[in-house]
């Protein structure tokens, strides 16, 4: 039964990053325009409309915008959820990624190499509040796996000590 629920669970986590990246990389990207992307030709405008100050967009979003709630809520919650099953998953998984400083360096690592990617070939905009929101997201996803893991060492302890 082990060996099943870790296949479904790769599966499942596959599917997941397959959807991510295509939200990510792709939303603003037609499969046919993606090969155009791929170019290193240097362009003046390819630095504008990025952001490279931390705090910037969100505060922007949650103090100054005078745009749609709906939009600032997509942009901001939608970093964040984007990246809670990538937190609660990849530790479920693989042995080596049940630390809090392992997950927050997984979580970043992913999301600076989808805002990596949208800045080299112009996919989308580099923002480093995505960052911020994403790697959040990840930690959220990693709290319940890391509250579980506290009752079961307690139960553990527990046990030991009634054992004794």
């Amino acid at each position: 039964m082990k060996l099943f629920m870790k296949i479904v669970l790769t599966l499942a986590f596959c599917l997941y990053l397959v959807v991510l990246t295509n939200q990510i990389l792709f939303k603003y990207v037609s499969p046919s325009e993606i090969i155009s992307h791929f170019n290193f030709n240097y362009n003046d405008d390819r630095w504008h409309g990025h952001n490279f100050i931390p705090l910037k967009t969100i505060i922007y979003y949650i103090f100054l915008a005078d745009i749609n709630l709906n939009i600032r809520i997509t942009n901001l919650v939608g970093n964040i959820i984007g990246f809670v099953p990538f937190g609660f998953i990849l530790p479920i998984l693989l042995k080596g990624f049940k630390n809090f400083k392992v997950i927050v360096i997984a979580t970043f690592s992913l999301s600076l190499t989808y805002e990596l990617i949208q800045l080299i070939f112009d996919f989308g905009s580099f923002d480093i509040d995505d960052l911020i929101l994403n790697t959040f997201g990840g930690l959220l996803g990693y709290l319940p796996i890391k509250l579980i893991q506290l009752i079961n060492n307690r139960k553990n302890h527990l046990k030991i000590t009634t054992d004794l």
